[in-house]
């Protein structure tokens, strides 16, 4: 899968803005067949980042969500400003 099939676009809400503030964590929603490799790979080629680890979320609408934690080396706060979310 290429990354622009895995990645659908940023979650923008308030918690996902704080997580990406205090833990440096920004939220995707994903294919729902996407895998938590298949979205890694996908983060780091589209973005340039090093992830260091993904979590999945399903919310009751049937979409995916993944929480990916950048390494300390990138800022979430810098690439969600590239996203334009903040």
């Amino acid at each position: 899968m290429e990354y622009y099939d895995v990645i659908f676009h940023p979650l923008i809400s308030e918690k996902a803005i704080n997580m990406i503030e205090t833990e440096n964590k920004i939220v995707f929603v994903v294919n729902p067949k996407a895998t938590k490799l298949d979205i890694k790979k996908a983060v780091e080629d589209a973005y340039k980042v090093k992830v260091d680890n993904v979590n999945i979320l399903n919310d009751m609408k049937g979409h995916k969500r993944a929480i990916v934690k950048l390494n300390k080396l990138f800022k979430a706060s810098d690439l969600s400003s590239k996203l334009g979310m903040v």
